[in-house]
């Protein structure tokens, strides 16, 4: 399985989430630092738009995994309730197009 981890207790604020995610994920430099950009660039992991480092096989799962997560649970709810919600969305997008899902949330 692949994996990306980000540091919670680094993440404060929306600016410190997209710039750890834009490193952990390896999302483009015209990332847009928005919800909508971290979605739509999770939303292709199967497909070659080079939106992400990661490509992965038809089955394959990327785990996010989120260390110290009550440490930004804490900083920035709102963050990791929003962070939730979309890859529920994005899992969902998979399978309304006949795939399995594609990522797997893991707080620590």
């Amino acid at each position: 399985m692949a994996t990306a981890e980000l540091n919670g207790a680094a993440i404060t604020d929306f600016t410190s989430f997209h710039a750890a995610c834009k490193a952990a994920l390896g999302f483009p430099d015209t990332y847009a630092n928005t919800m909508d950009a971290w979605v739509d660039c999770l939303s292709y992991l199967r497909d070659e738009d080079g939106m992400s480092k990661f490509r992965l096989k038809p089955n394959e799962v990327l785990e996010i995994v989120i260390q110290d997560a009550a440490a930004m649970r804490a900083a920035a709810p709102d963050i990791l309730e929003e962070v939730t919600y979309c890859v529920a969305g994005i899992n969902e997008r998979y399978d309304d197009y006949g795939e399995k899902p594609a990522l797997k949330l893991t707080l620590r």
